[in-house]
């Protein structure tokens, strides 16, 4: 198999330059991240919280699930599973369950095929109508179908014929392990060969589009990129679906041949990455917001810094009468510890000004 991947891998210059540079914006996000996320892990919650409605809600729709975000979050806070009539609702809490096991278990789970058909077995949990087929791969050939908001479908490509799927399954999951031990190539390059791959085979009778995202979000967080379970990457998707579908049939209309080249699909899932980063990166601006006491006189000394920056402590004190130059120096010190502000030279010469996150 390494070589047919390899030969998919043939980038021309401009592209492997475009590919580097997306992934090390990435990769420098990731490390700034998890320097977050060490100090401020018990006090994220609230934006988990929010990213799995979101991915709950994008995932489910791409594949024809009529839920809001509002719906979806009603459906999963007041759980009945003897009530779950729809297929949306059996839907929505199967891709719940599963997300939930992927992000609070992944540092204790392989990828395997056995761990790829349990994924299936729960995503599939409360579907009645996929009660045979769950856990198990295809027996029928199958064909990746677009839904799009009208309720028109379109069929995207074809994939891999029922009796070659556990051959082609088993050297798939050998060559990503193997890949990710050797650390060869890249292990955001890595992942997204596994998901165009997975998505071509398309192992099972249904499911496959969502499992793809579940394995998506497993892999990156096994692989230390831990942010993106505070923001939806199927949410990203679900906004870019014309270009998904594109980028994947791009490749796929060569498949099995010398042609098929999947370097569209790459630049997609690095850009995928960045708009992800730059995301959470707003969400997070807000919730340090809401998170950071400020009392009134802190909260005058950042609206005077936002307005008249750079300014010494004499500058606020003009505006700030009343209080001691001890008390507002104090109140700086708690602002840039904070990391709200950031100063510019030293002692009595000290600028301050907002720091940009």
């Amino acid at each position: 198999m390494d070589n047919l991947i390899n030969q998919k891998l043939n980038f021309s210059l401009k592209t492997s330059q475009q590919i580097l540079k997306k992934i090390s914006f990435i990769d420098t996000f990731k490390g700034k991240w998890n320097i977050i996320e060490t100090k401020e892990n018990r006090h994220l919650q609230e934006l988990r919280k929010i990213a799995t409605i979101e991915s709950i809600g994008s995932s489910t729709r791409i594949e024809g699930v009529k839920l809001t975000d509002k719906e979806i979050a009603k459906v999963v806070t007041r759980i009945n599973i003897d009530k779950l009539k729809t297929r949306d609702e059996q839907e929505v809490i199967g891709y719940w369950e599963s997300l939930d096991i992927v992000i609070d278990n992944y540092e204790n789970i392989e990828l395997s095929e056995n761990f790829i058909k349990q994924l299936h077995s729960i995503l599939l949990k409360y579907s009645h109508k996929d009660e045979r087929h769950k856990g198990k791969y295809k027996q029928l050939t199958n064909k990746v179908v677009a839904t799009y908001p009208d309720g028109t479908q379109k069929i995207i490509f074809k994939t891999t014929e029922p009796h070659l799927v556990d051959k082609e399954m088993s050297d798939l999951i050998l060559w990503t392990n193997n890949n990710f031990f050797e650390a060869e190539n890249h292990p955001l390059i890595i992942i997204a060969i596994l998901v165009y791959e997975f998505l071509s085979i398309h192992p099972f009778q249904d499911g496959n589009g969502r499992l793809s995202r579940l394995l998506t979000t497993f892999l990156l967080l096994q692989q230390e990129y831990l942010f993106v379970q505070y923001v939806s990457f199927e949410k990203v998707i679900e906004d870019s679906k014309k270009n998904y579908y594109k980028t994947l049939m791009e490749g796929q209309k060569n498949r099995y041949t010398d042609k098929e080249k999947i370097d569209n699909w790459i630049l997609y899932f690095l850009d995928s990455m960045r708009i992800l980063i730059k995301r959470l990166e707003k969400k997070y601006e807000i919730y340090r917001d809401t998170k950071i006491y400020l009392n009134h006189r802190q909260k005058l000394i950042k609206n005077l810094i936002i307005k008249y920056q750079p300014m010494k402590i004499g500058d606020l004190m003009k505006h700030l009468k009343g209080f001691s130059r001890n008390t507002i120096k104090k109140d700086l010190s708690y602002l840039r510890n904070e990391k709200i502000l950031k100063t510019i030279g030293k002692n009595k010469g000290t600028l301050y000004l907002m720091k940009k996150n």
